[in-house]
């Protein structure tokens, strides 16, 4: 039953950044993995960054790994995606998915928050 919230979400010019924020209820060093995906429309869910407890193992997909950072502020229960040179491909909802098994199940999604990059 752990609530997510995604905030910091807009529009963009591209070559722009914008920092997204998610917010857990709980303790998020408790969460073996915090992720970060999108959905543009007409495309299926993509994951974008993912990030383990203790962040040895984070990476990004291809495709935004050289432009896009994920960290966590565990004081705060947060995770952040740093998103640095956007394109107008990076347009989607994004939303941060928790999985405490680390496993690929995911116990609960926020609502997701809108990023908008003009070409």
């Amino acid at each position: 039953q752990v609530q997510l919230v995604e905030s910091g979400g807009g529009l963009v010019q591209a070559g722009g950044s914008l920092r997204l924020s998610c917010t857990a209820s709980v303790d998020i060093f408790s969460i073996n993995t915090m992720d970060w995906y999108r959905q543009a429309p007409g495309l299926q869910r993509e994951l974008v960054c993912s990030s383990t407890s203790g962040g040895r193992t984070d990476y990004c997909a291809d495709s935004v790994k050289d432009r896009f950072t994920i960290s966590r502020d565990n004081a705060k229960n947060t995770v952040y995606l740093q998103m640095n040179s956007l394109k107008s491909e990076d347009t989607g909802v994004y939303m941060c998915g928790a999985d405490p098994s680390g496993l690929g199940y995911y116990t609960s999604w926020g609502p997701g928050t809108q990023v908008t990059v003009s070409s």
